[in-house]
């Protein structure tokens, strides 16, 4: 694993701030799912923002590791980096149109678009941690934790 940058700081994520993140996540998406669930949309219209949902955690969390990368030093193309500014960029544009477009009620569309960025925001945070901790070896750990027994 390249060392980190003079301008980037190594520093292992809090139990609490893993905590918060993975909870932020679990309920964005179960709140967006359980809307959906509980919706009276038409099976199409559930499958579509379904697909929305998980067209932008995917795109969010890649563009995070992009620039993760490149803060690392790891190559990464500008094409690749491109794509995956625009399928954020197409995911959210897409379910604005989606909810602009749809017969429901607007505090129901307020419900989706939160869910959807709150789910968004906690997926990157959840994929940088999970990169953090990645940074520190097993062995490294216990010998942190022999130590702080001790």
């Amino acid at each position: 694993m390249p060392q980190p940058t003079m301008f980037h700081k190594l520093q292992k994520p809090t139990g609490a701030f893993i905590g918060a993140s993975w909870v932020s996540l679990v309920i964005g998406i179960s709140a967006y799912m359980g809307g959906l669930w509980n919706s009276n949309l038409a099976i199409t219209e559930k499958g579509y923002y379904f697909t929305i949902l998980m067209y932008g955690l995917f795109s969010a969390i890649s563009l995070q590791k992009i620039v993760r990368d490149r803060l690392e030093g790891i190559a990464v193309t500008n094409i690749y980096y491109g794509l995956s500014w625009m399928s954020l960029l197409l995911s959210s544009f897409l379910l604005t149109v989606g909810l602009w477009n749809g017969e429901m009620i607007a505090s129901e569309k307020g419900f989706y678009a939160m869910a959807f960025v709150l789910s968004l925001f906690a997926s990157i945070a959840v994929q940088k941690n999970i990169r953090d901790l990645a940074l520190y070896p097993e062995e490294e750990k216990k010998v942190i934790e022999i130590e702080e027994i001790e």
